[in-house]
């Protein structure tokens, strides 16, 4: 059997995708040789390198997508190059956030804009290297999502629908630079709206970590309409849950499991759904020491870690972390329930359904042990409409 035959690649996308990547970063890493050598050794390898890591699990969303509608061996390699290609999104989007959050670490190593830094540390104090590496960055990210474009315009070739993919990768890109953006104003803005923190985590993640892959990987097969409809509701229901979910883990995970310092993300006052809950529960309570709690550590860089648990403690004692919990199991729900309604194949949904439910860290057993999908509506909380118009729908 070749190793791209669909059982093959079925067998282990994982490492089907690494062969396709292996070689188009090789040709890529050369490319970058012969134009120049220094920025090939600080900059491509980096790229690589970092693209080399990570769970591969928007590429295995776009593969079952593809054969759970019905793709077989005409997509494999258009289907695997759009997958590396949104590989190279992702190391793009990491490497521009990193910068964008001054973070120091990214999966428990310094980030590549901290490690450019120190590699031309030259002891001098006055902040020429931390310049150095952030504007670098930029570039390494702009390099990625460069590769990234060239990538998936190689693997149009391969497919007799590039027109409707194109669509739904430039509405992928937009709407990730739309989330970011969003993250930037909120946090600048102060905004505690949770409606303003849920459109950004829908524009922000929710999109291409879930359902941009799925849809696209179901263009890839040339599914109808209401096939990809199904697969962006699935995906935009797990890719908020999934959102939801890291926002619980910035605040409450151990810096081990997350990688990252503890109470990074409250030091930088990210806005999340969780704080503007928390921040929601004080109003409607009267609880004045709680907002100024809130107001007064949160997005404050030398917050000392015993305030940070006082945070999370109050975050705890209103309920706001319980909710936003809820919130994960009933999105969750959702997803499931809207894969299991698609009109695809049941075999690659049933694989579609346990990446789903990993990649929000729940147990499927708890997700998809009740016959009947959660209703949000009914319980005063957005409908899965909602969801959608945050992205305008299907494309």
């Amino acid at each position: 059997m070749h190793p791209l035959d669909p059982p093959a690649v079925d067998a282990d996308v994982r490492a089907a995708l690494d062969v396709v990547l292996d070689d188009l970063l090789g040709k890529r890493l050369a490319e970058a040789q012969a134009v120049e050598a220094t920025y090939a050794a600080d900059l491509a390898r980096r790229v690589i390198a970092f693209t080399a890591g990570g769970r591969r699990r928007r590429s295995q969303l776009l593969w079952w997508a593809t054969r759970a509608a019905g793709g077989g061996q005409e997509e494999v390699h258009a289907a695997l190059g759009t997958a590396a290609a949104l590989e190279l999104i992702q190391t793009c989007a990491l490497i521009h956030d990193d910068v964008m959050d001054d973070s120091r670490l990214r999966r428990g190593e310094p980030a590549l804009h901290v490690a450019l830094a120190l590699q031309y540390r030259m002891g001098g104090g006055d902040g020429t290297e931390a310049r150095f590496g952030k504007s670098a960055a930029v570039l390494a990210g702009d390099l990625a999502l460069t590769w990234a474009d060239d990538v998936f315009t190689e693997a149009l070739l391969r497919t007799p629908h590039p027109a409707a993919l194109s669509v739904q990768w430039r509405a992928m890109r937009n709407e990730m630079v739309a989330g970011q953006y969003l993250d930037l104003h909120t946090q600048v803005t102060g905004s505690r709206s949770s409606g303003r923190a849920m459109r950004t985590a829908a524009l922000k993640t929710a999109g291409y970590s879930a359902a941009h892959p799925l849809v696209l990987g179901a263009l890839l097969a040339g599914a109808p309409e209401r096939t990809a409809r199904g697969l962006r509701r699935a995906g935009l229901c797990a890719g908020i849950a999934f959102q939801l979910q890291n926002d619980l883990q910035g605040a409450f995970g151990s810096p081990e499991h997350t990688g990252k310092p503890f109470g990074e993300d409250l030091r930088e006052g990210k806005a999340t759904y969780l704080l503007a809950v928390g921040h929601a529960r004080c109003v409607r309570r009267g609880d004045t020491a709680g907002l100024k709690l809130l107001e007064t550590v949160v997005g404050r860089p030398s917050a000392t870690d015993a305030e940070l648990r006082r945070v999370l403690d109050l975050l705890v004692a209103l309920g706001a972390r319980a909710h936003v919990m809820e919130r994960v199991a009933e999105l969750s729900a959702r997803a499931v329930g809207a894969l299991r309604q698609a009109d695809l194949v049941a075999g690659p949904t049933e694989q579609l359904v346990r990446l789903l439910v990993d990649a929000v860290g729940l147990p499927l057993a708890g997700v998809t042990g009740t016959e009947r999908v959660a209703d949000e509506a009914s319980r005063g909380g957005p409908s899965l409409r909602h969801y959608e118009s945050v992205t305008g729908g299907v494309r």
